[in-house]
């Protein structure tokens, strides 16, 4: 596995935590998961009234790294306010950097992703931004100080898969070094499965296990392709022709005349 700002994972795979029936179910989930990184938005928490403590006290005794997330937020002012509560509520350098900027597809604001981003990291943030594939704006976030990127699947939610093949690869092609992790949009163990063969480091996912029949039964299942996805790119893969090539050697072959 690739480093993340100098943290080794256990394994591809990043898990949100809302949405699930009940604590319980969570707890299972990541179990059968064996995810190695928990995002956690602040407002799940509260720091002055210990609301939310329970929820807490579950989420560390989960054994995981926790990403807390800037989720729902539309300014860079909002975005950078919630980094340091979550700092200080979390005790982590690590922030998933939001900044929401259209509302039906809930697509990265990137201008005010990039500004966020550099002020975050001017004040010693580990900044992992939710983006998009353009490569311009992934150049504009590293030089912020970003050393992850984590490009969209699909909208948040939504369940559809990898929609841009195309840029995701040219990404991955353009940015070697850089550790990329697929957020939002996976639906299926088999997208998962799909990205890790594609080379990225790592799947950030929410909806497609805390919204199944069995959340638990899901969570093995993506822990299960995002293995199998990682050790096909490691096998190196054949590349896909165009003609068809016999499987069966024909030297040898007896003819008949």
């Amino acid at each position: 596995m690739r480093d993340f700002y100098g943290t080794t994972l256990a394994n591809g795979l990043m898990l949100g935590t809302a949405q699930y029936p009940s604590p319980a179910i969570l707890a299972d989930a990541f179990a059968r998961s064996t995810a190695s990184v928990a995002t956690v938005s602040l407002r799940r928490e509260s720091g002055r009234n210990r609301g939310g403590q329970d929820f807490w006290k579950l989420v560390q005794g989960l054994g995981v790294h926790i990403l807390p997330n800037t989720a729902g937020c539309h300014s860079v002012k909002e975005a950078v306010t919630t980094a340091h509560m979550a700092r200080e509520v979390f005790d982590t350098k690590w922030i998933k950097l939001e900044v929401i900027g259209e509302e039906d597809t809930l697509q990265p604001d990137v201008f005010g992703l990039v500004e966020a981003a550099r002020i975050l990291s001017e004040d010693g943030f580990q900044v992992f931004p939710y983006t998009t594939e353009d490569l311009v704006v992934a150049d504009k976030l590293l030089q912020a100080g970003c050393e992850v990127l984590m490009p969209w699947g699909a909208p948040i939610g939504s369940g559809l898969g990898l929609n841009n093949l195309f840029g995701l690869r040219a990404m991955r092609a353009h940015f070697p070094d850089v550790p990329l992790v697929i957020d939002a949009g996976l639906g299926l163990p088999s997208q998962a499965a799909q990205a890790m063969e594609m080379g990225f480091d790592a799947v950030l996912l929410n909806t497609a296990v805390a919204k199944a029949g069995d959340p638990a039964a899901m969570a093995a299942a993506f822990a299960m392709a995002v293995s199998a996805g990682q050790l096909a790119h490691t096998a190196d893969p054949m590349e896909p022709r165009d003609m068809a090539a016999p499987s069966t050697p024909v030297i040898g072959k007896a003819f008949l005349e």
